[in-house]
C-alpha cells in the first residue's frame, strides 16, 4: 500500500497545481476511510494525472471535472451508502440548525452557549435515525413486533416522522407539535418494545438502561414542547421531562460507578477502546456528575444549573471520546461497524440533547452567566 500511495502521490507533484492539490486532498481524505477506499482513489488519481493530455500538455477541465467526481466517489466507496445517508442527514441538520441557533449562540454568554445548541442537539441524531429507517428500512421492519400489521409501513412512517421532528426542532418551527408527537411516540416505544424486553431478562441491566434511554428522550422532546407552549399544560410537560431525565440520570451514574470501563454517558455493553487515554478518570468524573445532576433535577433544586453542566459534559463526550470512535468506524470495512460508531455517537448526542432541552425550558436561577438566555424555542413561526 505504502508503494502504491507513494505512486499516487508522485503523479499528483508532476500535474498542475489546480489538480495536484485536488488530488493530494483526495487521497489524504480516503486514508481515513479504509485500504479499499484509499486504494481505489490512488489508482483513479494515477489515471487522472497521467491520462492523455491537450496538445498544450494540459488537461481538459471538463475532464477534470468528470475524473474528479470519480474520485469522490471512490473515496466514498469505501463507506456503506447507509452510513453515508445517516452522516448526510446529520450533516445538513447540522448547518440548518446552527444557522437557526446563531442569534442565541451570540446573545448567550459562558455556558448559557450550551444551552443555546440544545435543538441543534436534539434534531441531529433524529436525522441520523430518520435516514436509517428510511434507507435501511428492511432491517428496521424486522425490530418491529410481530404482532403489529403492516411492519414495512411502520418503519417508513416512523423514518418519515424522525425527519420531519429533525426539521422541526432545528428550524423551530412548530416545535410544541414536534415536541409533543415525538414524546408520544418514544412512550410508545417504551412499552410496547423496551418493558418487554427489560421484564423478560429483569437482571440484565442493558435492558433497564433501554427503558431509561428512551424515557429520557421523551422526557427530552416533552421539555422542548413545553418551553415551546405557555401555561400550564407546558409547565406540566416539563415537569415530567425533569423527572424522567433525573432518573435516568441518576441510575446512569450509579452503573458509571460499577462499570467505569463502559463507553460514557448511556452505559452500553461496548467498552471504551484502549487507545483512549484516562478511561477509568472518563468513567468516574461522568458517574459523579450524573448523580449530583440526576438528584438536582428529581429535587428540583437548580436545576438549570444541573442540567446546564451535565449536558455540556455529555457534549463535550461526544467530541472528544465518541467522535474519535466514530472515525475508527467509519475506517472500519465491516458495515456494521460503521452504523455501529454513527449510532453510539447519535445516541449519546440525542442523550445531552435532551439534558440541554429540559436546561433551555428551565428558568434561570444562579447559573454563571451575564445575560440571560432567550426561551429559544419560542422563536416558532
Amino acid at each position: 500500500m505504502a508503494d502504491v500511495s507513494s505512486y499516487g502521490v508522485a503523479a499528483a507533484d508532476g500535474a498542475g497545481p489546480v489538480a495536484g492539490c485536488l488530488v493530494h486532498l483526495a487521497i489524504w481524505l480516503s486514508s481515513f476511510v479504509n485500504k479499499r477506499a484509499h486504494l481505489a482513489v490512488v489508482v483513479q488519481s494515477e489515471a487522472l494525472l497521467t491520462g492523455q493530455r491537450g496538445c498544450d500538455g494540459v488537461r481538459e477541465p471538463a475532464a477534470l471535472r468528470m475524473h474528479m467526481q470519480t474520485i469522490i466517489l471512490a473515496t466514498l466507496w469505501g463507506i456503506d451508502r447507509t452510513a453515508v445517508a445517516m452522516c448526510g442527514a446529520g450533516i445538513v441538520v447540522f448547518f440548518i440548525a446552527l444557522w437557526a441557533a446563531k442569534n442565541d449562540i451570540a446573545q448567550a454568554r459562558g455556558l448559557e452557549k450550551s444551552v443555546a445548541l440544545s435543538n441543534l442537539c436534539f434534531a441531529i441524531p433524529l436525522a441520523v435515525f430518520g435516514a436509517l429507517h428510511v434507507v435501511s428500512v428492511d432491517f428496521v421492519a424486522s425490530l418491529v413486533p410481530a404482532y403489529m400489521p403492516w411492519r414495512l409501513f411502520w418503519a417508513y412512517f416512523v423514518g418519515v416522522a424522525l425527519l420531519a421532528g429533525a426539521l422541526s426542532i432545528a428550524t423551530k418551527i412548530q416545535v410544541r407539535w414536534s415536541g409533543l408527537l415525538l414524546g408520544i411516540m418514544w412512550f410508545l416505544f417504551v412499552a410496547m418494545l423496551d418493558i418487554p424486553g427489560a421484564l423478560a431478562n429483569p437482571k440484565d441491566r442493558f435492558g433497564w438502561t433501554l427503558v431509561l434511554r428512551e424515557s429520557c428522550f421523551a422526557g427530552g422532546a416533552w421539555a422542548l414542547a413545553g418551553n415551546a407552549m405557555r401555561g400550564r399544560g407546558g409547565s406540566r410537560l416539563i415537569t415530567v421531562g425533569r423527572v424522567l431525565i433525573g432518573i435516568a440520570a441518576l441510575f446512569y451514574g450509579f452503573e458509571h460507578f460499577l462499570h467505569p470501563l463502559a463507553r460514557p454517558g448511556v452505559p452500553l455493553a461496548k467498552l471504551m477502546p484502549e487507545w483512549i487515554p484516562g478511561r477509568l478518570l472518563i468513567g468516574y468524573v461522568t458517574g459523579a456528575i450524573l448523580v449530583v445532576a440526576g438528584a438536582g433535577m428529581l429535587l428540583n433544586k437548580n436545576t438549570r444549573m444541573a442540567a446546564t453542566y451535565l449536558g455540556t459534559w455529555i457534549v463535550l463526550l461526544v467530541v472528544c471520546v465518541y467522535g474519535p470512535i466514530l472515525i475508527a468506524a467509519l475506517r472500519d470495512p465491516s458495515v456494521a461497524m460503521q452504523i455501529e460508531g454513527i449510532n453510539y455517537f447519535a445516541d449519546t448526542l440525542l442523550f445531552g440533547g435532551a439534558i440541554l432541552a429540559l436546561a433551555s425550558a428551565t428558568p434561570c436561577h444562579g447559573l454563571n452567566s451575564t445575560a440571560e438566555l432567550p426561551r429559544n424555542s419560542r422563536h416558532e413561526n
